[in-house]
């Protein structure tokens, strides 16, 4: 979300899918009665800060980042609002105020809040009354997201334990506190939307998305037979493939699996963001690869597929369509395809949230592939992310990213040689087992000073023969962190 999105939304008033409320320093009380009303109807934004009419009376500053943190941690709680949804609030200014934004998408599960269903008119919020509306709403649901077909025959032992566990583990290391981290499997099934009613019987049912999160290959592929993802390297035999790997198995691997094939067949050039090593590969690729897992058509017989070329890498899946045409940050307006298996995998920390991959593909991979930029699409075929790539050989590419890992292990030998005293250039040479101070080394100083890792001990006199280099408390801290 922007903040001409965040205008547009003003300019256009209060709607279907927009609704604004007064918030001084605390959230309003009616908060979640719409939070709950756009999942359950077809989403929308939320702005705190301002009045019916448009203006803008903003929140209170000092209580702004509160409030945000209050508003993520409540829409996670299933007290609040049942079954959870983890929202990110985000902060503009307006007409000098500040501005609380919140996208709410559509869920394709049935949520409550204060025990109450709430569904979205033009006219704002209202509680659903008498059982037609909640049929109709069900119905509605279940055409739109495939993720919540009941499978009767589907129970507990056609999941894997161990992949629970190891949920468990992914919630913690991306929040050591996770609410969700010391739930039984079945509370983690509860609670993650892995469940729904069966339309001819009315008996409560794990899900599709249940079976293809945490089931058995082979019930997997007895709830969608044509269910896989095909991974190319199509550099030198464009027709076929230079190497393969199909993926049959449930979304917890598969991630993992597609992310192992790109790290195979792609180098990592060596990136500092501030003063912390990235990853510009996995920072790319982790959006893309959650994309094509989270936003695929599951019930198609059309693969998802991963294809890597000399020049690109295309992802693409058959998805049911929502914004044809070429999707940009300006543009961009977030519709999760499968919102159970979305939400879970944003539990996960796969990925930030939703939206977050065109954003942050946009940001990293000019970084990355020399100024390119990304083309995000949806066609009548489905969803297509083209990513260019430098064109140069496999040979290039591997003396790349062989040169990139020894560049790396080089600035961590300067500076580790730095950390007890300073040492003169030539000192540092000796020290990295150079008889003289090579041109490499020559070049490399200079940009260790420039990102404030080492600093002269001299400043004033650049050239003295008694110039030395010093370890910077930024470069001590690079070190700590990458030990």
């Amino acid at each position: 979300m922007n903040l001409q999105q965040v205008q547009e939304d003003r300019a256009q008033g209060e709607g279907l899918h927009r609704e604004f409320k007064e918030a001084g320093s605390q959230l309003p009380r009616n908060l979640f009665e719409t939070v709950c009303a756009f999942l359950n109807t077809d989403g929308g934004t939320i702005l705190l800060g301002v009045a019916d009419d448009g203006t803008v009376t903003g929140v209170d500053p000092d209580a702004a980042t509160q409030m945000k943190s209050d508003l993520a941690g409540l829409s996670n709680n299933p007290q609040k609002i049942e079954p959870p949804w983890l929202l990110f609030p985000h902060e503009f200014e307006l007409d000098g105020k500040i501005v609380i934004a919140v996208q709410v998408p559509l869920s394709s599960q049935l949520h409550k809040t204060g025990g109450h269903i709430f569904l979205r008119s033009e006219d704002g919020d209202y509680r659903v009354q008498g059982t037609h509306q909640l049929a109709g709403l069900l119905n509605r649901k279940l055409g739109l997201f495939t993720e919540q077909r009941a499978l009767p025959h589907a129970t507990l032992d056609d999941l894997r334990p161990e992949l629970f566990d190891r949920a468990r583990r992914l919630m913690r290391s991306y929040n050591s506190q996770h609410p969700w981290a010391d739930l039984s499997n079945e509370e983690l099934l509860k609670i993650g939307g892995f469940y729904a009613a069966d339309r001819e019987t009315g008996k409560t049912c794990l899900t599709l998305a249940a079976v293809l999160m945490f089931g058995a290959d082979t019930a997997i592929q007895q709830a969608v037979p044509a269910y896989k993802f095909d991974c190319l390297l199509r550099r030198e035999n464009v027709d076929r493939y230079d190497d393969r790997l199909m993926i049959r198995t449930n979304l917890i691997d598969a991630y993992d699996q597609m992310m192992g094939f790109v790290e195979k067949h792609l180098n990592d050039p060596f990136y500092l963001e501030g003063d912390m090593r990235i990853s510009l590969r996995d920072k790319i690729f982790r959006e893309a690869v959650s994309n094509i897992v989270s936003h695929r058509e599951y019930t198609s017989a059309a693969p998802a597929r991963l294809i890597i070329y000399k020049d690109r890498v295309i992802l693409d899946n058959p998805t049911v369509q929502h914004h044809f045409g070429e999707i940009t940050p300006e543009n961009l307006r977030p519709f999760s395809k499968n919102p159970t298996i979305c939400k879970f995998m944003i539990q996960l920390g796969r990925f930030d949230e939703l939206g977050s991959g065109v954003t942050n593909i946009n940001k990293y991979l000019p970084l990355y592939a020399h100024g390119a930029k990304p083309v995000f699409r949806e066609t009548l075929h489905g969803f297509e992310l083209t990513v260019p790539l430098a064109a140069t050989p496999v040979e290039a590419q591997v003396r790349a990213q062989v040169r990139a890992q020894v560049e790396a292990q080089v600035v961590l030998r300067i500076l580790q040689a730095c950390m007890d005293q300073p040492l003169s250039s030539g000192q540092i040479a000796a020290a990295l087992g150079h008889k003289t101070l090579s041109g490499n080394l020559r070049k490399t100083l200079p940009h260790l000073r420039e990102c404030g890792l080492l600093e002269y001990t001299l400043p004033e006199k650049p050239n003295s023969r008694l110039q030395k280099y010093r370890l910077t408390e930024k470069g001590k801290q690079l070190l700590e962190k990458q030990a």
